[in-house]
């Protein structure tokens, strides 16, 4: 399959290309949502608000320069805690897309709150990490009218089908198209050929390697589709080209670097060139 890229326009300004508000972070968990405002960046949105605890607030600024952040209400622990959902939803209206999970930890308040922001906003959603393992302990379907997409490793779809982790690839697949039916969202199964799928349409990708099996790089995954939907590519057409770019971006970083040596920064730093060829390879 060949994606192509849309073209800018001359008269292009920062609005243009939508923005991406990630929600995310915990004490001692400050890299992941700050890789993900830096990978929607890295592809292509105009603006990035990383939205984190605000006991966090400090180191994740210093990451990226680039992005900016908001200090969220916390509890004892650092996490985010449930007197963060209003503030949460005023800043969704600002944003095109909300990516959440990186770095967000576990709680009981956690759990409910994201599953009010998954029912409650209007905004697509990006869901990753420890929001999928919220959404698992749900008793309510988490379905939505609006886009959701889901980016589950196997574990975390085991955890949200009940489909064991341990079942071949093509069972995952089949179990991963009825689960996007039955909830009207996108599943974008991760691991090896990444499986991206509507329900109806499933794309299997066929980049990446071995060494993207490293902390982070699901984070800067997630960066990467919501920064393509902000951008207002079709939600299913992001995630499928989120998959491709990434795993290009790591296939390169492995290529220079040997698979070894690849980490989360590495696929971040290779994004602009895998962006640059897949912009050639689809004129």
């Amino acid at each position: 399959m060949r994606f192509k890229l849309k073209p800018r326009e001359a008269d292009s300004h920062k609005g243009t290309f939508g923005t991406v508000l990630v929600v995310g972070g915990c004490r001692g968990m400050y890299g992941a949502p700050s890789l993900c405002g830096s990978s929607a960046l890295a592809s292509g949105c105009g603006l990035a608000r990383v939205a984190v605890p605000e006991c966090c607030i400090e180191v994740v600024a210093g990451y990226d320069r680039q992005y900016t952040t908001i200090p969220l209400p916390c509890d004892e622990s650092g996490k985010i805690s449930n007197a963060a959902l209003n503030p949460i939803l005023e800043e969704a209206q600002k944003a095109s897309v909300i990516a959440i999970g990186p770095g967000l930890g576990q709680s009981k308040e956690l759990d409910e709150l994201v599953r009010v922001l998954y029912k409650k906003s209007d905004k697509p959603m990006v869901i990753d990490a420890d929001a999928l393992n919220a959404l698992s302990r749900s008793s309510m379907k988490f379905k939505s009218t609006y886009p959701r997409i889901l980016t589950p490793h196997p574990g975390e779809f085991g955890r949200l089908s009940g489909v064991s982790s341990r079942i071949l690839r093509v069972e995952q697949t089949v179990a991963a198209k009825s689960m996007a039916d039955e909830l009207s969202a996108i599943i974008v199964l991760k691991g090896h050929k990444t499986i991206v799928t509507n329900g109806v349409n499933t794309y299997t990708n066929k980049t990446g390697n071995p060494g993207m099996a490293t902390g982070g790089a699901g984070d800067v995954l997630t960066g990467v589709i919501a920064a393509l939907v902000a951008q207002q590519y079709d939600p299913f057409e992001a995630a499928q080209i989120g998959v491709y770019v990434h795993g290009l971006a790591g296939d390169l970083a492995a290529r220079s670097l040997g698979q070894t040596s690849v980490t989360a920064e590495r696929i971040l730093e290779f994004l602009p060139t895998a962006f640059k060829k897949l912009e050639k390879d689809s004129k």
